[in-house]
């Protein structure tokens, strides 16, 4: 059995998302925020499917619509869309890359033939571009029509109401006049990672500083670090919770990971964090401004600056915003590179690739730098 599968990501980064998925099947399309793909049924686990760092989410789709126009007589071809789909094809696809726990579960006495749980179903939906209707309408009218067709009851979103706990999760995308119905391959969002229970404001969305990762060139032993013995160190001078950290350590196992932040608050949740995810940090408090680290000694900075919307500067930086670039390139070794989110080129830096991506509502730029006027 092979699935039509959609991988949801953060404006941008579409082409590494499609990147990583083409290690485990075959992508057809890239669409705004998605990536359209087609894979075989996985064995117990995931598969690797539910392994995907760059992707926000991952959806088995049981059908296609098009001719979804911009007025309410959408919502009708919707709910018979919905009706008509195959939804028991990807429902069996997604049991069979549950993790056993979540399978015996599916296999309990009352649970209708074909879903994953005996909650029913609760639909969510998003639309580019303007429309007459809500995104409550589409999800009620999709409801409606995956309800007829499964046999089990539909739980609305409108007013504000929850879902109960154990129903599956659908989803429903509409970009121009081509709607996606799919249902969600996990019990939970990727982007919601296990080991993120602590946080604090600002904190970097885990698939983007897992795309950051990709770009500087973790996840693959790189040449930079090897001839000093073990792999490459990796530096977050302004670690918050960890989270880049983490996604390093875990797309690369071989890393030597080390990171800083003039909060206490912020060390002990990166500390939580990264044990958490098994992934070994060498973690302190210290200012972004003047690091405790020798000249040369990283191969790899990772960084999400204070952007002073969430997270304003302060110690050095507060004074002195260009430290923190100061510092990266004092710290980075010869043929070391930094990969950082923000806007603009950090003076003392060179681009080797640059990326605008949407995030919190404006759009910066995720950028690979090196070090300018510096012999490779």
């Amino acid at each position: 059995m092979r699935a039509f599968a959609v991988a949801r990501a953060v404006r941008g980064i579409e082409p590494l998302v499609a990147a990583e998925i083409m290690e485990l099947g075959v992508v057809r399309r890239l669409r705004h925020r998605e990536v359209w793909f087609e894979v075989a049924e996985p064995g117990p686990g995931s598969g690797g499917l539910l392994g995907l760092r760059t992707a926000d989410d991952v959806l088995l789709a049981a059908a296609v619509v098009d001719g979804v126009g911009p007025g309410r007589a959408a919502l009708a071809r919707l709910r018979r869309a919905a009706a008509d789909a195959d939804a028991e094809t990807p429902l069996k696809f997604r049991r069979a890359a549950a993790p056993p726990r979540t399978r015996r579960q599916a296999a309990q006495p009352g649970t209708p033939d074909g879903l994953d749980a005996p909650g029913g179903l609760e639909v969510s939906a998003t639309f580019v571009g303007r429309r007459s209707y809500s995104r409550f309408d589409v999800e009620d009218a999709v409801g409606a029509g995956l309800s007829r067709a499964l046999g089990v009851p539909y739980h609305s979103r409108a007013g504000g109401v929850a879902p109960p706990p154990g129903a599956v999760p659908w989803r429903v995308t509409i970009e121009g006049d081509q709607a996606v119905i799919a249902v969600r391959l996990g019990e939970r969002p990727l982007h919601r990672r296990p080991y993120k229970v602590d946080s604090i404001p600002g904190t970097l969305h885990p698939p983007l500083a897992a795309a950051m990762a990709v770009l500087a060139g973790l996840g693959r032993p790189p040449a930079g670090g090897a001839a000093r013995g073990g792999g490459p160190v990796v530096l977050d001078p302004c670690c918050g919770a960890g989270t880049t950290l983490t996604e390093a350590g875990l797309l690369a196992p071989h890393a030597r990971l080390a990171g800083a932040d003039r909060s206490p608050v912020s060390v002990r949740a990166a500390a939580a964090n990264t044990a958490r995810a098994g992934v070994r940090a060498a973690l302190a408090v210290a200012d972004a401004g003047r690091l405790p680290l020798p000249s040369r000694s990283v191969d790899r900075v990772l960084v999400n600056p204070p952007w002073g919307r969430q997270v304003a500067a302060a110690g050095l930086l507060a004074r002195d915003g260009g430290l923190l670039w100061r510092e990266g390139r004092r710290v980075l070794a010869p043929g070391g590179l930094a990969g950082a989110l923000g806007d603009g080129v950090p003076g003392g830096f060179r681009v080797e690739r640059v990326i605008e991506v949407s995030l919190s509502g404006r759009p910066p730029a995720l950028a690979v730098l090196s070090v300018a006027n510096r012999r490779r």
